[in-house]
């Protein structure tokens, strides 16, 4: 998972005098986000289809149907631009707050049902990879090349690390993990199994629906996290 990356519209105006007060227009602002979409939409696109190193800043304005300057108005580097549409991606929308702050991920530990807080994970983080995976993996096989991709793989794997071992403290602390195993390792298996490399492999390579992956990662991580009187039935 990475954190969103919050960028500027790509039609703000020069620098504001001080002697007025800014104005921010609606439409306005509509027309930008429709742009910032079209542009997600290509760089997207290009960046999973080609690679990051292949993929030049032209071929996305040309894709997304807008000039060079307003693309690089908007992202002034294609790093800047790989963060943005990989940060969306992952949140699902362009408000600046972390994967980890979100609702949805944030009050997992605080779930009673263990069986039910792992289920949650899973249906959660597959609905991300589904969104986001595929450049997830770009920015991981771009990393070795790459100084930015490294820093962003890096960060996002640290981020992802840090969700889990939130949610494995807060099982342990109810005793639910499995006996011997601490929150720290627990983590490291989510970490492992509830991975974009394992997804790629069985939702892209191997056709897996999205049914069968949720499906076969919930048991899966329930059977090797949770003692035997907190798992379902079928993972017993």
């Amino acid at each position: 998972m990475a954190d969103p990356v919050k960028t500027d519209p790509p039609d703000l105006p020069g620098p504001p005098d001080p002697g007025r007060r800014p104005y921010a227009s609606p439409k306005r602002a509509a027309s930008a986000a429709r742009t910032r979409a079209r542009i997600r939409e290509a760089a997207g696109r290009l960046f999973v289809e080609q690679g990051y190193a292949a993929t030049r800043m032209r071929e996305v304005a040309r894709a997304a149907g807008v000039g060079e300057r307003t693309l690089y108005d908007a992202f002034p580097t294609k790093a800047a631009l790989f963060g943005h549409t990989l940060g969306v991606a992952t949140v699902g929308d362009e408000e600046p707050v972390a994967v980890a702050d979100r609702p949805e991920f944030s009050e997992l530990g605080s779930e009673t049902d263990p069986a039910g807080t792992v289920d949650a994970l899973i249906a959660r983080t597959a609905e991300l990879l589904d969104r986001a995976g595929d450049l997830i993996m770009v920015s991981v096989e771009a990393a070795g090349a790459d100084p930015d991709m490294r820093a962003a793989a890096d960060a996002g794997a640290a981020a992802t690390h840090a969700v889990y071992l939130r949610l494995t403290t807060a099982l342990h602390e109810r005793g639910a993990l499995r006996p011997g195993l601490d929150a720290a390792r627990a983590a490291d298996i989510l970490f492992a199994v509830v991975s974009p490399h394992v997804h790629q492999l069985l939702r892209r390579h191997r056709g897996w629906s999205a049914e069968e992956y949720r499906g076969w990662l919930s048991e899966l991580v329930a059977a090797q996290l949770l003692a035997p009187e907190h798992r379902p039935d079928s993972s017993r």
